[in-house]
């Protein structure tokens, strides 16, 4: 097996996050609920991004988020995901380049413009999200660059993009070629509703194609439709080489063979915001993981990730996450 190039390579959906001060009048007037996420049209999405004065753009989406922490961790990583030749695609394709990751996927030329979700923080700090996913569920095979997932250590997969079938024909592309090339392929649950949507699916592809899970407790348990946690950890060791599992406040558990290490959360001055931690503890665990350290250290790097994200606002560390790795 040659030398990787890259720790990893992310496969997810390319979404613009557009954060904007408002009212609360501006979501009474235009029905939006507050505080939660909801999918929008794209007539919508025009409509509602025609009435804003954009604070920040950035590329975001759950993969997206993880390589970028890997990245400001000092790891070496790139992105696969499909955005469209428009404005908001030139702002993620510059952000994340700009971060220095990768990303060469080639834009859409038609169809839907490129994913956006608009992020309207009210004068009480609270969020609320309205997603137009757009473009990015349009990735397929062809996207998939055969010499990038060779040259990578890990391609890891999120399992929002897990829905459309052309994107699940593309990860599994991904998947076979990892594997070819004796790399390794990690996988996020993403979400409850996507466990419950996929759940035979995911069994199968657990057990026989991914080598690293990450998981938090709701979705473990989902999976394996386990009476508690303890029963969800004895029907996943076995199934992937490695079981990354976060419980939140109460740290996590990382799972290998009959190895089974217990790591504490990182402390935290000031909880914010919970957006991203799962994608940042996924971004530190790899970084220790394609670094080469024990499984308790990449637990540890994944909690300390996790605590420098929750405490602000966004999904991206305010921070270069490396201080935390060389602290």
């Amino acid at each position: 097996m040659s030398k990787a190039e890259f720790g990893v390579v992310a496969l997810g959906n390319a979404i613009v996050d557009v954060i904007v001060q408002t009212k609360d009048e501006f979501l009474v007037v235009n029905e939006i609920e507050k505080g939660v996420m909801t999918l929008i049209g794209a007539d919508q999405a025009e409509a509602l991004y025609d009435q804003v004065v954009a604070e920040t753009e950035m590329s975001g989406g759950s993969a997206a988020n993880t390589i970028a922490g890997l990245a400001s961790m000092g790891g070496r990583g790139a992105f696969i995901g499909k955005v469209r030749n428009d404005e908001l695609g030139a702002i993620f394709r510059r952000d994340i380049r700009s971060l220095g990751v990768r990303f060469d996927t080639p834009p859409a030329t038609s169809g839907a413009g490129t994913a956006r979700c608009l992020v309207l923080v009210t004068d009480d700090a609270e969020r609320t999200m309205n997603t137009y996913l757009g473009a990015c569920v349009g990735l397929e095979t062809k996207d998939v660059d055969v010499d990038l997932i060779r040259a990578a250590q890990v391609t890891y997969l999120e399992g929002y993009l897990w829905d459309p079938p052309s994107a699940k024909s593309a990860f599994r592309k991904a998947m076979q070629i990892a594997h070819g090339a004796q790399r390794l392929v990690a996988l996020t649950l993403s979400d409850p509703f996507c466990v419950d949507r996929y759940r035979t699916e995911f069994v199968q592809l657990v057990a026989e194609s991914v080598d690293i899970l990450f998981a938090n407790e709701k979705e473990i348990i989902s999976l394996y439709e386990a009476k508690d946690l303890e029963d969800a950890v004895r029907q996943v060791r076995g199934h992937c080489k490695v079981a990354a599992l976060t419980l939140g406040a109460r740290g996590s558990i990382v799972l290998s063979g009959s190895q089974v290490h217990v790591v504490d959360p990182a402390p935290v001055d000031r909880l914010v915001d919970t957006t991203g931690a799962g994608d940042l503890y996924a971004a530190g665990f790899l970084f220790g993981y394609t670094a080469g350290h024990d499984l308790a250290i990449c637990g540890a790097y994944g909690s300390k990730a996790a605590a420098e994200v929750i405490s602000h606002y966004g999904a991206r560390p305010n921070t270069p996450l490396i201080d935390l790795v060389v602290s």
